[in-house]
């Protein structure tokens, strides 16, 4: 398979590294079905495939997650979000993509000091009363050393690595390409939206390699819950934080896997669970921009029973539409309501033409209901949300973006909830938060507003209006106006046009031949058979043979008629 577009020598260094590491790991098969390999060789680079059987003993899953790790932070990223996509992937894809990690090993101080010198205006030393020069985690992206502020502060001071953005945008390229490539090629993975796919991660990573960017969410998510002193964000100290760099609160805390060190300090378990699924729901349901990774890693537990949330480089938004469709969706699981589901299930899947709808309907219906009769405080909601991305995949069919995301979330959250207390259930949180959104957003003052929005709307459109119809006169007088006709079944109507001419021309030949060997059978000469002219009976056997198939040709288009219209 050709593979267009990579030509540029910048890109073709990072080809060979991908392909190189997948041949490692087993997937030579994958590279060769790509054409990788010959657009490689005709560039003057040779790839060893000597051993790349003796590497695919693992299963596949395990392959890629091994594959993916080695390349670096847009692979494991992309693994990572396509671990969130059960919609796309398998139970044992999902379950070995979630491996992944974005622990890498730490840079030495030395390596990055001259970018943070310059990002900070001044060496760390000077700028910190203390800047500790080992780190304390690194992640592929950038990494985290410990410091203090002049006025005793504890901070922690984030860096990005040098040089990632070129390999990051590298790797964006080449992806970019390959998934149009798969969707030119492979026309049953358009559904999925590879491209799509792609675009998505690389916002992702854009807004990751911005660290400013993570302090904006921060600030954005503090806000929101401002007045609610058991969820705390780090401050942001704006003075040393720009794009390669930035400086927050230092949170000393329990870390969230440390549940021995929760039940030692003498924390409420149930109330950390409750608290922190109460955050996170609110952001989704009541402000549409929630924290997409509340793994425990990302969740510190402080006295009083108060919870932190760090790392908001991945987050996830929702417009005020998606909003309502989740919160029908949400409530639909909740309440066992199959008819809710289903409803939003058609507006996500709308444009879905090749698909089954009323079986995909029926197999909804089916799923809710077995719930029927059960006890709230014994559903899965992240279970019950990710079955239904599980139904959605046996039929093809592919969430948006966003969507897929959310539930990623849900599924962590509730993960994250069981673990600190195994009697927590998601669906008893979630319910009384879901009703009260829908007062609210269904409220009269709100429907006034947005009524308020819509007419200002439309009286805007209105203004518009005549400037718009200049427009497309001005238009129309410089290009002209083509009109498009598409005839619908034009072909079948054609074949039906052709036969109707081929038996015309039949019966008049059989006229004619009537006709004629009817003259010939007066006239008296010539050869004669059984007493009669020969010609005159050769021309009567051929009309009658006509017209037999012009019979049987009527008869059976009326039968092939009759059995297209029943079905």
């Amino acid at each position: 398979m050709a593979f267009p577009s990579l030509t540029a020598a910048r890109d073709l260094g990072r080809l060979q590294e991908i392909a190189a590491v997948f041949i490692r790991h087993g997937l030579g098969d994958l590279v060769r079905r790509l054409g990788w390999a010959d657009r490689l060789a005709r560039a003057g680079h040779v790839l060893r495939m000597d051993h790349a059987a003796d590497l695919a003993r693992l299963d596949p899953p395990v392959q890629l997650r091994m594959a993916l790790e080695d390349l670096g932070p847009t692979f494991v990223k992309l693994g990572q979000i396509l671990a969130g996509r059960a919609d796309l992937f398998g139970p044992a894809w999902i379950a070995e993509l979630e491996k992944l990690h974005s622990q890498a090993p730490t840079v030495p101080v030395e390596v990055v000091r001259a970018q943070l010198a310059e990002d900070l205006g001044a060496p760390p030393e000077e700028v910190f009363a203390r800047f500790d020069a080992e780190p304390l985690a690194a992640a592929s992206i950038a990494q985290v050393h410990g410091a203090q502020l002049h006025d005793g502060t504890e901070v922690i001071v984030k860096v990005r690595r040098p040089g990632i953005r070129p390999v990051i945008e590298a790797d964006l390229r080449l992806l970019e390409r390959l998934a149009q490539l798969a969707e030119d090629e492979w026309p049953d993975l358009r559904p999925y939206q590879p491209a799509g796919l792609v675009r998505q991660l690389g916002r992702s990573l854009r807004r990751e390699l911005d660290l400013q960017s993570e302090c904006h969410n921060a600030e954005r998510v503090a806000a929101h819950f401002a007045g609610r002193e058991h969820i705390v964000i780090p401050t942001v100290y704006w003075d040393w934080t720009g794009e390669r760099v930035n400086v927050q609160q230092r949170i000393d805390g329990i870390p969230g896997h440390e549940l021995a060190r929760v039940d030692a300090a003498g924390l409420d378990r149930m109330l950390l669970a409750q608290r922190g699924a109460q955050a996170v729901l609110k952001m989704i349901i009541e402000d549409g921009f929630f924290h997409a990774d509340p793994h425990p890693g990302n969740v510190f537990y402080l006295p009083g029973n108060r919870l932190a949330f760090i790392d908001f480089g991945m987050m996830g938004r929702l417009s005020d539409a998606r909003r309502d469709q989740l919160l029908s969706l949400m409530l639909g699981l909740v309440q066992r309501d199959p008819q809710a589901v289903v409803e939003v299930l058609m507006e996500w899947t709308e444009d879905a033409g090749h698909t089954d709808m009323e079986a995909l309907q029926q197999d909804v219906v089916a799923f809710v209901d077995q719930y029927r009769g059960t006890a709230l405080a014994k559903l899965s909601l992240g279970g019950m949300m990710n079955d239904v991305t599980t139904i959605l995949r046996e039929y093809r069919l592919a969430l948006p973006a966003d969507l897929a995301l959310l539930v990623k979330t849900f599924i962590t959250l509730e993960g994250l909830g069981r673990s600190l207390a195994p009697d927590f259930h998601m669906a008893t949180e979630a319910e009384p938060l879901l009703e009260a959104a829908v007062r609210a957003r269904y409220s009269p003052r709100v429907l006034a507003e947005r009524g308020w929005t819509s007419a200002v709307h439309g009286l805007r459109l209105l203004g518009r209006l005549p400037r718009e119809v200049a427009r497309m006169l001005r238009q129309t007088k410089r290009t002209g106006v083509q009109v498009h006709v598409e005839v619908r079944h034009l072909e079948r109507v054609v074949d039906q046009l052709d036969r109707a001419v081929s038996r015309l021309t039949v019966a008049m030949v059989v006229a004619a031949l009537i006709v004629g060997s009817s003259i010939v059978m007066t006239v008296r000469g010539g050869p004669m058979l059984f007493g009669l002219p020969a010609f005159g009976l050769l021309g009567f056997l051929i009309a009658g043979i006509g017209g037999i198939w012009l019979a049987w040709s009527v008869l059976r288009s009326g039968r092939a008629a009759r059995v297209a219209h029943r079905d």
